[in-house]
């Protein structure tokens, strides 16, 4: 085993136990962020291409098996009425396949498939496959929905979380976000949102979201009409933190889900009522040091704020 393969492996288990500990504990919302940033890291590593893996094609389909538990035990988490309940023993028995990959090689313990082959980034990290300029003038391609597989199971359901028990003094926060501009909005296959809430060095404060696949695209618009509840408490989210909208759609040329543009919102525009945000090139800059308009044209993003206090 090399000493990057060791490394992973040894980062991928921290995670694995702190998930699993906050799960035992309770801690279902800080759960279910361990989850599923660790399933997103197992994603990109499954569909890596084979010169730039430590591992052997059967070792990233058990990987891609991993991940997709780390997912269901996650959708589990977040809906009281899931259809395919993942419980935290069955989970727990992944922990000596995942610290032993290399040398694994019984049936997988429980019956499910990897996630099928759009690819999927870990937070905050963009592909580098393509900044051809189709992104900014459009290109996407025509293609049948139905002919495209889900980004993840439930994709077209989004994963979004319900809202907080509210706390007396705190104050929560519904986004409704409503539509987005683009002047290439109707070419968009499967567009959906991830909204995620950084600190200043990008790092997540709460669990990442997505958005159902959008409801409709009409002109320059693509309307989503989708509610999306901060897990956060605002009164405790830490100084220069930011709340980002990283605007998604899938590639059939490609194969993969691409980031078209990103958005955010600073803490202080948070208040009551619409906010119109403007849309940044991509790579998502979660950092906000080297942001770039996507287009001069006024397209933006549209949102409207409700803020829950006791």
């Amino acid at each position: 085993m090399s000493e990057a393969a060791r490394s992973l492996l040894q980062r991928w288990g921290a995670s694995f136990r702190k998930g699993t500990d906050f799960d035992s504990w309770g801690q279902l919302v800080e759960a279910t962020d361990e989850y599923q940033i660790l399933a997103r890291h197992l994603q990109k590593e499954a569909q890596s291409h084979p010169n730039n893996s430590e591992f052997t094609e059967d070792q990233k389909k058990t990987l891609a098996k991993i991940a997709t538990c780390l997912e269901l035990r996650s959708a589990a988490l977040q809906s009281t009425q899931s259809q395919e309940e993942f419980k935290l023993e069955d989970l727990k028995k992944l922990e000596p396949i995942l610290k032993n990959i290399f040398t694994y090689n019984k049936e997988f313990p429980f019956d499910v498939q990897p996630v099928p082959p759009r690819r999927i980034l870990a937070p905050g990290e963009e592909e580098d496959l393509e900044y051809e300029e189709d992104e900014e003038e459009g290109g996407a391609g025509a293609g049948s929905p139905d002919t495209f597989s889900a980004r993840v199971p439930g994709a077209n359901e989004g994963t979004l979380l319900p809202q907080l028990p509210s706390e007396p003094g705190m104050t929560l926060l519904t986004i409704k976000i409503e539509k987005i501009g683009l002047k290439d909005a109707g070419q968009c296959i499967d567009p959906y949102i991830t909204v995620s809430v950084k600190d200043l060095n990008g790092i997540d404060l709460t669990p990442v979201q997505d958005t159902p696949v959008a409801s409709r695209k009409e002109d320059t618009y693509i309307h989503f009409c989708v509610d999306i509840e901060i897990q956060r408490h605002i009164e405790k989210l830490t100084k220069g933190a930011a709340i980002f909208f990283e605007f998604k759609h899938y590639k059939p040329k490609k194969r993969f889900t691409s980031t078209k543009c990103f958005a955010f919102m600073e803490m202080d525009e948070i208040k009551p009522g619409p906010i119109v945000i403007e849309l940044y090139k991509k790579p998502t800059d979660f950092k906000r040091k080297k942001l770039q308009l996507l287009t001069k044209k006024p397209l933006y993003l549209h949102l409207h704020q409700t803020l829950h206090k006791e």
